[in-house]
């Protein structure tokens, strides 16, 4: 990743940094509102129930209107952040990369928690037969998104380094479009195993929405640098900073605010 970190660390988030240029004009965000979006890395539903505390806390932060836009893909939150259609998103590791070639540099990291700076992805079957990453021979498999950090690219790259190629090795390689519905497919049967966020799968077995004693983690990635919150290159540094010291005032001991701290 590309972030550097700031001194400062405030309980679970970092604050992350890196100089940008300005937008045209036209760009500037929509007076009085902030438009925010993130990777479609889960149902719609999902992301706009997660989003709801931040909106409501930044916008007694900002004192501004804070508006969730949904994209339809990965592609599309990147498109948006460059053409200035949204003013802040929330991205994975490659999506991040992505927006700054797409902008040639513009686009700004803001905030990253500590634990994205530690990221797993977990592999997971139903199918007892498959103990270890060597066993996924012959296999149907099925990641995220193609553009997914944590449920396409590093679980890609970790594979190869263990000498296994997808595109080789496995029976069939399917794209679920979101970690939820990864685990979806391995506990439907309609792959053999699959790999998604970590963060995701605990929270799915926590909500009870799959089946531990049917569908298992066989095999976890080494960590890596995942999401972080960016904002276009034009937004107002005055703004910039204000959404960053908001993310900094974040305290875990408050209920609330551990929600929003917890929630992506």
């Amino acid at each position: 990743m590309l972030p550097i970190s700031i001194p400062r660390i405030l309980k679970r988030f970092s604050a992350v940094a890196l100089l940008g240029l300005a937008c045209p004009p036209s760009a500037r965000a929509e007076q009085g509102v902030l438009r925010v979006s993130a990777i479609p890395d889960e149902a719609p539903t999902e992301l706009q129930r997660k989003f709801a505390p931040l909106g409501k806390y930044l916008e007694k932060e900002t004192g501004m209107k804070v508006e969730f836009v949904p994209v339809t893909d990965y592609a599309a939150v990147v498109e948006s952040l460059a053409t200035g259609k949204i003013d802040m998103a929330w991205l994975g590791g490659f999506t991040y990369i992505q927006s700054k070639i797409r902008t040639n540099g513009v686009t700004i990291p803001i905030v990253q928690r500590q634990e994205d700076a530690t990221f797993t992805s977990k592999f997971i079957t139903a199918d007892p037969k498959i103990k270890s990453l060597t066993d996924l021979r012959g296999h149907t498999f099925v990641f995220g998104a193609p553009s997914s950090t944590s449920g396409h690219l590093m679980p890609r790259y970790f594979l190869l380094q263990a000498g296994i190629d997808p595109d080789k090795d496995f029976k069939t390689v399917a794209f679920s479009g979101a970690h939820d519905a990864t685990a979806a497919f391995v506990q439907s049967g309609r792959a053999d195993a699959g790999v998604l966020n970590a963060s995701v799968w605990d929270k799915l077995v926590e909500r009870h929405k799959v089946d531990p004693a049917k569908v298992r983690v066989f095999a976890v990635t080494p960590p890596y640098y995942d999401y972080n919150w960016t904002v276009r290159g034009g937004l107002d540094p005055a703004l910039r900073k204000t959404l960053t010291d908001a993310f900094l005032r974040l305290d875990p001991n408050n209920p609330e605010q551990r929600e929003i701290m917890t929630s992506r």
